[in-house]
């Protein structure tokens, strides 16, 4: 299965965005809100995305996330817990199997993997109520 959207990427493209995937996974909806937010934070509202959602091989997901700025490369922060921004990219490694950044002459592209539902490894939660 391939899906793949060409829009601007400005604030009110976030949920539109989220509703085109609403047949997809919560993580998946959950990271490219993230990325999509990102170019609106570090490349400029208004910038061409195009996100693409493709099944891996092994049953998982990849997700890309294209934008023309070959330049403002994504970096990891370590934000405090006062911070009101920051952690974007740490959500994304910890909902991804895997994630990268790949760059060409007159864009970058995001993406990220996750794997199949039936691959995931479940952990109980032993919380309190």
């Amino acid at each position: 299965m391939t899906f793949e959207l060409s829009l601007l990427a400005v604030p009110k493209s976030v949920p539109e965005l989220r509703h085109h995937l609403r047949h997809h996974s919560f993580d998946v909806r959950l990271c490219v809100s993230e990325l999509v937010t990102n170019v609106i934070d570090h490349v400029g509202e208004g910038t061409p995305v195009t996100v693409r959602v493709l099944s891996t091989d092994t049953g998982g997901t990849r997700v890309e996330v294209t934008d023309p700025d070959p330049r403002a490369l994504p970096v990891l922060l370590h934000a405090a817990t006062t911070d009101e921004s920051g952690r974007g990219l740490a959500l994304l490694g910890a909902c991804a199997r895997r994630w990268g950044v790949e760059t060409g002459a007159d864009r970058k592209t995001i993406w990220f993997e996750l794997t199949a539902p039936d691959q995931e490894s479940v952990t109980p939660w032993h919380g309190s109520r």
